[in-house]
């Protein structure tokens, strides 16, 4: 049986992109990675809905975060830091390891930020430089209202804004030129359905301006030599250049459904995820209201060990689920249903649930939660 792979990332790969992956190598100097990469940069550029710079980086999403702080912020720049969870943590961590003087803003987990607090701090703190923000916080299952964070952050405030977008863009509506984001990263194992190791950052004429002012060390992240060695059809370091080859038939893929529908039925099947968990009696960690359409985050009954559960789903039913992470270990998992993933595979995650807490003789509608 074929693994039901449903964790946040990474996702199932399609077999033609998989098989786009094992091409053979080319020159990265060459015509035809010239060919490639103003290829993609420019079906990437399409799917962020930006006219702005665009880069492909050879990194994981967290390089991604790492370049957007290191390339405008400097020690000592004031940084309003918004965080709902593990992955807005580590947009706090890497600000404070570049010596940024954080205020951090932070909400129970499994709630989203509300702009109004957003607010409430900058008109309290002027003199912050810029705003960091995790879109869609993949630990907690929460999608912030990032729309709405833009229109304070930039509209009202006037603030450089850097999103980490990783579990969103490609999959949720994350329109960078309507919304005026300065920073976007992305990965490419998330809903783009390719291979881990390529992170796509978006670069606004704002963030320029930051770039210039920025006195922070940086040497593979500097995103000036990306810039000047694009204009040539290259990147400044060896890239990435099987997950490129099939990071094309990608957005080729997605281009083809169209991105509205890409993201329609990513609702959809969010949809089908959170009413099917709580038709087995179960309950979603996540206020609903800013639940992700990429991720379920779902509270473990507390007679229930996660471990167990977990493995038993593994190697009686091969589906894979994700556990909780930090302080959330033991106590929810979660089912990633970004990138590649059918009603079918959700029904079959719903069903094999059923099975395993019958194995292990719980009634979830019955048990407390933890």
């Amino acid at each position: 049986m074929t693994v039901n792979l449903r964790i946040p990332g990474p996702t199932p790969i399609p077999n033609d992109i998989l098989t786009a992956s094992s091409k053979q190598m080319i020159n990265h100097r060459g015509p035809e990675f010239k060919a490639l990469i103003e290829s993609i940069t420019g079906k990437t550029k399409k799917a962020f809905e930006t006219t702005k710079d665009l880069y492909i980086l050879t990194a994981s999403g967290t390089g991604g975060m790492e370049a957007a702080v290191v390339n405008t912020i400097s020690p000592g720049d004031k940084v309003l830091a918004i965080t709902v969870g593990i992955f807005g943590n580590r947009f706090v961590q890497i600000a404070k390891a570049y010596r940024a003087d954080l205020t951090v803003l932070s909400a129970e987990y499994g709630r989203a930020i509300d702009p109004a607090e957003v607010q409430r701090v900058l008109d309290a703190n002027p003199s912050i430089k810029a705003v960091i923000v995790t879109h869609n916080e993949t630990s907690t299952g929460i999608t912030n209202d990032l729309a709405n964070i833009s229109k304070i952050v930039k509209g009202q405030f006037g603030k450089l804004l850097l999103v980490d977008a990783i579990s969103s863009i490609g999959s949720i509506p994350c329109p960078v030129d309507e919304w005026d984001l300065d920073i976007v990263v992305g990965g490419s194992q998330k809903g783009w359905m390719a291979p881990p190791g390529l992170s796509m950052i978006s670069v606004s004429d704002k963030a320029w301006e930051a770039y210039e002012e920025a006195t922070t060390p940086k040497f593979y992240f500097d995103l000036m030599p990306a810039k000047r060695y694009l204009e040539r059809a290259q990147t400044p370091w060896t890239p990435a250049v099987g997950i490129m080859f099939a990071l094309e038939v990608a957005l080729d893929k997605l281009a083809a459904e169209g991105m509205d529908n890409v993201h329609e039925r990513h609702a959809k099947i969010a949809k089908m995820c959170r009413e099917g968990v709580k038709a087995i009696g179960l309950q979603l960690f996540a206020d609903e209201s800013h639940a992700s359409n990429t991720v379920t985050a779902v509270r473990m009954p507390d007679n229930v060990n996660g471990a167990e559960l977990l493995g038993t789903m593994r190697t009686e039913y091969d589906v894979v689920l994700a556990g909780g992470q930090a302080e959330l270990d033991g106590k929810i998992f979660r089912i990633g249903h970004l990138g590649h993933c059918s009603e079918s595979d959700i029904q079959n995650v719903i069903e094999s649930l059923v099975s395993t807490f019958e194995k292990l003789g719980v009634n979830p509608a019955k048990a407390s939660l933890a």
